[in-house]
């Protein structure tokens, strides 16, 4: 005999389809949501019927938007002349909380994967190929993540882009703050070397 009424065993595995999620945490959510007023759980279900529709892709940096072009990319104080390459939103996201870079992004959508066939037609690499003649861009910061496809990724876009007239960085890696040199893996601490700068 099922305990769990349909509907909720519905839920539970639509939770449960969302990344990280497992079943015990999805029926704690869903036991949650079960508990708070019904007109809460229509306010989320609104939103979500709302997303798709609300939300597009920024034609300039592929960011997700309610308008087009993104707020980044339509402020004037932002150097258009300097992009920042990122695998996802969520990168883009990490970078914009630190305040530390005012350029503009450029959200790739993915990374080079044969393996997954992933190949450069499937992230957005030719747009910005165009992006770069198109706003006379000056600095390409790569910032792919330092895992083998991140790195993969950051190789590529460094072959294609050698041809143009551009300053072409990459996001340096090393040992995080307050951790002891001892503790540092082999990789974490040759990149922390070739990445020094003078003191």
């Amino acid at each position: 005999m099922n305990v769990v009424p349909p509907a909720l065993e519905r839920l539970i595995a639509d939770l449960n389809h969302l990344p990280g999620v497992g079943v015990k945490t999805a029926t704690r959510l869903a036991l949650y949501l079960l508990r708070r007023p019904a007109e809460e759980a229509r306010v989320l279900a609104r939103d979500l019927v709302d997303l798709h529709d609300a939300i597009t892709l920024c034609s300039n940096c592929f960011a997700f938007s309610e308008t087009d072009p993104c707020a980044i990319c339509a402020d004037s104080r932002r150097d258009s002349r300097m992009v920042c390459v990122v695998e996802e939103v969520a990168d883009l996201m990490a970078v914009e909380k630190t305040g530390a870079f005012q350029g503009q992004y450029h959200i790739l959508h993915g990374v080079l994967s044969p393996m997954d066939g992933i190949g450069p037609d499937e992230i957005k690499v030719d747009a910005l190929v165009s992006r770069i003649d198109r706003q006379q861009v000056k600095e390409v910061l790569i910032a792919t993540s330092s895992t083998v496809p991140g790195e993969a990724t950051a190789a590529y876009l460094t072959d294609r882009l050698q041809s143009k007239d551009i300053r072409l960085t990459r996001l340096a890696c090393g040992i995080p703050m307050g951790m002891d040199i001892k503790y540092a893996d082999e990789l974490t601490l040759t990149r922390a070397i070739e990445s020094r700068k003078k003191y």
